[in-house]
């Protein structure tokens, strides 16, 4: 049941095939081993002059990633699974790895519901 929410800083590309958010949901289902239909993806884009750093030029835009996952691996296993996360997510959006940026909401199981129906 990964859920991404995805916030790319920039302007929509021209129109691709597969669109941007189904290739992310494939790669992301791929690296955290969903199945089908079982990584939903919400994209969203937030224009470059509503995004600032502070101290000067920004070299990259980044694409923020919020993950939330039933059970999130923890320690070096987690680790592993965001850097192969970041690279599939770079890649789809034509991006570095190093600007993919990924919080891990806390362990959703018991307090998310699909369906009216809750997660274990």
């Amino acid at each position: 049941m990964p859920l991404l929410e995805v916030e790319i800083v920039g302007v929509p590309a021209a129109t691709t095939n597969p669109p941007l958010a189904r290739r992310i949901a494939d790669t992301a289902g791929a690296v955290l081993g969903s199945a089908p239909q079982g990584t939903w993806v919400r994209l969203h884009y937030l224009p470059p002059e509503q995004y600032a750093e502070n101290g000067g030029l920004i070299e990259a835009l980044p694409v923020f990633v919020l993950l939330t996952l039933a059970k999130p691996a923890t320690g070096a296993a987690l680790a592993a699974q965001l850097r192969e996360l970041a690279q599939a997510i770079g890649d789809a959006c034509e991006r570095g790895a190093e600007s993919v940026h990924i919080r891990v909401e806390p362990p959703a199981a018991g307090r998310i519901a699909f369906g009216g129906k809750l997660r274990d």
